[in-house]
């Protein structure tokens, strides 16, 4: 059973899991619309999400992504990608709870540190992970970690996989018959 309002899928994990990739090859798979809500804060913002923190804060950043997750939940009806940290938000794990309870899939993708070092590049402008940024990285996932498993009706670890072999497992888990093109796509990644 699928959720008859919102998302088809939301994607939650940590920075360098593959959310945002991830979710543009799965909507394309089913047809649908990709979404990610940090796109949707730099919109509103009207600058980056690095900028947003260090011009205005954690909390702007946080009542910003806030509204994006519940604006997105309401209407988007596509493949829906959540910042790594928006899972910390009680009414963004409320919302998930209600959506995953009215049929929703959530999909937690799960990645190791040695594979999201580089994926996230960090070396990049990441305010949260400034300092030493693996260290912070992994403190950032052991805190999240349980908040992740507990709203997720879905994991799929990503390490050492390409985007289409994610996609098609996430695509496999819904029931989803894969087109013969994109069989053929995730055959070749593979």
């Amino acid at each position: 059973m699928t959720s008859s309002t919102g998302p088809r899928v939301v994607l939650i994990g940590p920075p360098g899991c593959g959310k945002s990739t991830v979710a543009g090859v799965l909507a394309e798979r089913l047809g649908l619309a990709a979404r990610d809500t940090d796109t949707d804060v730099e919109v509103v913002a009207g600058k980056s999400v690095a900028d947003v923190f260090l011009e205005d804060g954690e909390p702007r950043f946080r009542a910003l992504e806030r509204e994006a997750v519940t604006q997105a939940l309401a209407v988007h009806e596509g493949v829906l990608a959540l910042g790594g940290g928006a899972v910390l938000d009680e009414y963004t794990q409320a919302a998930l709870e209600a959506y995953a309870a009215a049929g929703g899939v959530v999909v937690f993708l799960d990645v190791s540190l040695a594979h999201a070092g580089p994926r996230v590049g960090f070396n990049q402008a990441r305010p949260l992970l400034l300092g030493n940024p693996r260290a912070k990285w992994q403190a950032l996932m052991d805190g999240r970690r349980p908040v992740y498993e507990r709203l997720a009706t879905l994991r799929v670890l990503t390490d050492a996989r390409t985007p289409g072999q994610v996609a098609h497992e996430i695509e496999t888990a819904l029931g989803e018959a894969p087109s013969a093109a994109h069989a053929d796509t995730t055959r070749s990644e593979q």
